[in-house]
């Protein structure tokens, strides 16, 4: 789905650009070749549309024996035609007996030549030189109604519509498709290569335009080997994505300054709050202004881990995680829990931005008092193996939302308080830790949310470390 709510098709059914160039190009051609056999066609430079095969054709229909077995020429309505078409029409026919058949005005150069070609299965004679210029004439021997016979004739006759479209066939059999097929592979080969090397240049940026993320707002896609017929398009996108980053970092600067300002004026609701008659319309007050300083915080946050500029210091889990147990503590209290802070022996040292990591376990504190029922406890506990858990005994959270709640903005019910920006900001945080962060159902039901952090693997955290004890 496209972020204007249209259906994205398949990348099956999504046509190819390169591929559609190269077809589009094989079919003008061929369909240039064929216009071009076409007009050879009509104006008669492939097919004959008059030939002396075609008189030959018409006589063969119409040689027959009369009774005494002679040669005699029937009159066929297209002998008729041809009559009619010719009237100088001429023709010497001879079967293998020697009788001889002569109708018409024979020329005198074709009227000696008798039994001469009675061995040649077929010829043209004539003559291409001379003053004056004398005619031609075609023999060819044929199957008739009275047995084999030499037709010799000179008048060319128009060929009819079945033998044109048989020519036309020809032609384009032994012409026209084999032109096509080599056009056809030279240009998949060739083309192609020039295509796919022209569209390099898109395809990079392409791959640029996937590495865009909210991270990394500064990329531009690259102009180098885009061809100009497309790098007003990828100019649009560079455009586009400078005024996204700036109207972004206005954004980001109305949140921090909004933020700030919401703190003066949230501490000292929260001391008038703390000088009311302790009650329970006094403990819903105090949590709803925890919840504004919790959003406060949260925008900070944000701002802080645009920066990403706080030093990773060494610290103590153990030390972090009781100190926030102790803050929230009276929070969980009034809200009907009861919190447990579990740990082992010892401290468990990490190397991080202790406020921000802080702010992480208040984040899933938080959360945990948003969405535990109000009921149970909310134990925190701190593992040795370098990990942080936060469980409540609520009603935990469904498969299918473990990985989306901690996008920006998702909440689990749209009627849920909050921003939707707890959990985001935990992941954040502890990504830039190097950790991860997950969530399971808890050993007494509920959610239990997991902060792991890698082990100290890099040189030098590893020697401040060692120079920095707790």
């Amino acid at each position: 789905m496209t972020a204007d709510g249209l259906s994205d098709p398949p990348a099956g059914r999504r046509a190819s650009l390169g591929r559609r160039l190269v077809w589009r190009l094989v079919l003008a051609q061929v369909g240039i070749q064929i216009l071009v056999v076409a007009l050879l066609f009509v104006t008669g430079n492939l097919v004959e549309f008059s030939s002396q095969e075609n008189t030959v054709e018409i006589l063969q229909e119409a040689v027959a024996r009369d009774a005494s077995g002679a040669l005699v020429l029937r009159d066929t309505p297209r002998l008729r035609g041809l009559r009619a078409e010719q009237p100088d029409l001429w023709a010497v026919l001879r079967d293998g007996q020697g009788r001889e058949l002569r109708d018409g005005p024979v020329p005198p150069e074709f009227a000696a030549v008798g039994g001469a070609l009675d061995g040649v299965g077929q010829a043209r004679l004539g003559w291409n030189l001379g003053d004056p210029p004398r005619g031609t004439a075609r023999m060819r021997k044929v199957e008739t109604g009275a047995g084999r016979v030499a037709v010799l004739t000179g008048p060319a006759s128009s060929i009819t519509a079945r033998n044109a479209l048989i020519g036309a066939g020809l032609v384009l059999w032994k012409m026209v498709l084999p032109i096509a097929l080599m056009t056809l592979a030279a240009t998949l080969l060739a083309t192609h290569l020039v295509v796919r090397r022209t569209l390099g240049g898109l395809r990079a940026a392409a791959e640029q335009a996937g590495r865009i993320d909210i991270d990394r707002r500064e990329t531009r896609l690259p102009l180098g080997d885009v061809p100009e017929e497309a790098a007003a398009l990828v100019r649009a996108v560079n455009g586009a994505l400078a005024r996204l980053d700036e109207g972004y970092a206005r954004h980001q600067r109305f949140l921090a300054d909004a933020a700030h300002e919401l703190r003066t004026p949230i501490a000292i609701l929260n001391m008038r709050l703390e000088a009311l008659p302790a009650g329970p319309e006094r403990a819903r007050l105090l949590e709803d202004a925890a919840r504004l300083s919790l959003l406060a915080g949260q925008l900070l946050d944000a701002q802080r881990l645009e920066r990403d500029s706080a030093p990773l210091l060494p610290l103590d889990l153990v030390e972090l995680v009781r100190g926030v147990t102790a803050e929230l503590a009276p929070l969980a209290v009034g809200a009907g829990y009861q919190i447990a802070f579990e740990s082992g022996a010892g401290p468990v040292t990490v190397a991080g931005d202790r406020p921000a990591l802080e702010r992480a376990v208040s984040n899933l504190v938080q959360n945990a008092i948003q969405h535990g029922g109000r009921r149970g406890v909310i134990t925190l506990r701190v593992h040795g193996v370098r990990a942080v858990e936060v469980c409540d005994q609520g009603d935990g959270v469904p498969p299918g939302w473990r990985e989306d709640i901690f996008k920006p903005f998702v909440k689990e019910s749209p009627h849920s308080t909050g921003a939707g920006l707890g959990l985001n900001l935990v992941a954040r945080i502890i990504r830039r830790h190097g950790g991860e962060v997950s969530v399971a159902s808890g050993p007494d039901g509920g959610a239990c949310f997991r902060l792991d952090f890698p082990e100290p693997g890099d040189a030098d955290v590893a020697a401040e470390l060692s120079r920095s004890p707790i």
